[in-house]
């Protein structure tokens, strides 16, 4: 019997609508607030007004799962989600620009959690890193087409937000045609999320999804306006995210091949050097088309090889609470990499955004230095 049901194709489908949807907005609003010249700091607040609704939406759709199921929950997360996208045509300015992304945040957060405890409890042991690399598969392509749709059309906030809507409200169709059962064991119900995080076998997991989130906050939230003041032009950008993306989909299953044979540790450590290359190269003006191919193939594959490492390192009934945390972890360094670098960016140079990228990828490198050994096959992995 396949593993992709019915339930699990269309699941995936309204994911891909969705995916679109966020892979435009982040790349066009901090475009949309440049043009409008607000200082590079605001952009940056913006944008982790946005990752502080990730958050908040992380920790309470577990909740809402729970008592309205993942069907329901789906509906809600697009709507909130909806009503982000909306908002920004409604009010101009920078506190209603950030409100509006902190609610896109929340939305957008809970359909990440919606889709991926579904995935997870639909699946098992055997099945469960399928799944989640499908997961990951049609999210990174559906990122890459959003960026190149940015390059085909008018990029005027007049132009996008009412099909940028409209497609996320299409996105409910397809779960209204099928229910997914949240067929939880009571074991997966009672482990709580936040031991997770304290788990010293699994810290470097952990570490490299905060690493992780940081790295990818930072390029989707301050690579645009990056590309911006060196004069690319919003097509050129979007086509040069898209490149950028398109190395992390080529990159996942090699990457994970390799983690397979030769353990988790050795290619992550491989991983984050070619990232402080790829900065490094970034820095002394390298060819972009090449430097951010190598840059997205190394960052991109980040999260799910630390995802990996986590997971093998606890019981099979706390795969979901290990999720969650890890999810957790990623937001947070997603909140604070566009913080702080934003305002590097503004008081400094605009180079400092992979200073600061190679800087949180060399301290990671040195964790993964002092832990010695071989890591097995993993329970569950991307």
């Amino acid at each position: 019997m396949s593993i992709y049901t019915r339930p699990v194709m269309l699941l995936l489908c309204g994911l891909m609508l969705l995916t679109l949807a966020i892979a435009v907005l982040n790349t066009l609003v901090p475009l949309w607030l440049a043009h409008e010249n607000l200082p590079t700091w605001q952009v940056g607040m913006v944008g982790s007004s946005y990752f502080t609704g990730n958050l908040v939406g992380t920790l309470m759709t577990g909740w809402l799962i729970k008592r309205q199921g993942f069907n329901r929950s789906y509906y809600l997360a697009s709507l909130i989600f909806a009503a982000g996208c909306a908002g920004l045509g409604l009010m101009t300015g920078f506190w209603s620009w950030m409100m509006w992304r902190f609610i896109a945040g929340i939305g957008c957060a809970m359909i990440w959690v919606v889709v991926e405890s579904a995935l997870m409890c639909s699946g098992t042991s055997r099945n469960r890193g399928r799944l989640l690399a499908a997961y990951m598969m049609v999210y990174y392509v559906g990122t890459v087409l959003g960026q190149l749709m940015i390059s085909k059309m008018p990029t005027d906030i007049a132009s996008v937000l009412p099909w940028i809507t409209a497609l996320t409200l299409a996105a409910i169709l397809p779960l209204l045609f099928a229910r997914i059962v949240n067929d939880r064991s009571e074991n997966q119900e009672a482990t709580p999320v936040w031991p997770m995080l304290r788990l010293r076998h699994a810290r470097l997991g952990v570490n490299g999804c905060i690493i992780s989130g940081i790295v990818l906050g930072s390029l989707y939230g301050l690579m645009p306006l990056y590309l911006n003041h060196q004069g690319v032009s919003d097509a050129g950008i979007g086509f040069w995210m898209a490149v950028m993306v398109s190395a992390g989909i080529v990159g996942q299953w090699p990457v994970g091949r390799l983690a397979d044979r030769f353990g988790r540790l050795l290619v992550l450590r491989v991983q984050v050097f070619i990232v402080i290359l790829g900065c490094m190269a970034m820095l002394s003006h390298a060819a972009m088309g090449p430097t951010l191919f190598v840059l997205g193939a190394a960052g991109f594959t980040l999260y799910p090889v630390a995802m990996a490492w986590a997971c093998e390192k606890v019981e099979h009934h706390q795969l979901v609470a290990m999720n969650q945390a890890l999810l957790l972890s990623y937001t947070v360094g997603s909140l604070l990499g566009p913080t702080f670098t934003s305002m590097l960016m503004q008081s400094y140079s605009d180079s400092l955004l992979f200073v600061m990228i190679a800087g949180v990828a060399f301290v990671y490198l040195l964790m993964l230095l002092r832990k010695a050994g071989h890591h097995t096959t993993p329970v569950a992995h991307a």
